[in-house]
């Protein structure tokens, strides 16, 4: 923060649209290598025999609301199929399959609570902390460190949920398309 907008009380707000664009361009590569995927190919397995792409998507969206929301009591988990505070999750219900329609309301329920948060949390708030207590142990965990855990979690399981589509002869997601420019 600088030393003027400390003297007048004010944070400066860091500029979020290019990170927001990069990280909707993201969000949209995800939906739209899902969207119309039938029940039988949402049901190929991801990384392991008995995790199949709708739970591993699943649990990439829910893990959204649960750290925003149940950790750091963000707003809208409401607006969102994600609402046990437990932590339980769809993917945690092998036998309820999910379609793709369900998947994608569940990314861009998820989304919007990731977006307002990177459109309203300030530079100086990402030290923000929020206590997570499982059994005996407490941890503590700061804005920053969640938006982090978020946006590699994202990506890893999107890369898993790529390998399998790939190997399907299903597309991909490819994640980092917009992030360059060809000089000439």
């Amino acid at each position: 923060m600088s030393d003027l907008a400390v003297a007048l009380g004010r944070e400066q707000r860091l500029d979020h649209r290019p990170v927001l664009r990069r990280l909707a361009a993201h969000e949209r590569g995800l939906i739209g290598a899902l969207e119309h995927l039938s029940p039988e190919q949402l049901q190929l397995p991801v990384g392991s025999p008995s995790w199949p792409i709708w739970a591993s998507v699943s649990h990439l969206a829910g893990a959204r609301v649960f750290w925003l929301c149940h950790v750091f009591k963000e707003p809208g988990a409401e607006t969102t199929p994600f609402v046990d505070p437990t932590g339980m999750g769809w993917e945690d219900d092998l036998g309820h399959p999910r379609r793709a329609g369900e998947l994608v309301h569940a990314l861009e329920s998820s989304w919007s609570i990731v977006e307002r948060c990177l459109r309203t949390w300030t530079p100086g708030s990402l030290a923000h902390e929020a206590r997570r207590t499982r059994g005996d142990e407490v941890r503590i965990h700061t804005r920053q460190s969640v938006l982090m855990r978020s946006i590699t979690h994202d990506a890893y399981h999107c890369g898993e949920i790529s390998l399998t589509l790939g190997s399907h002869g299903l597309g991909e997601i490819d994640l980092w398309t917009g992030l360059s420019r060809i000089a000439r």
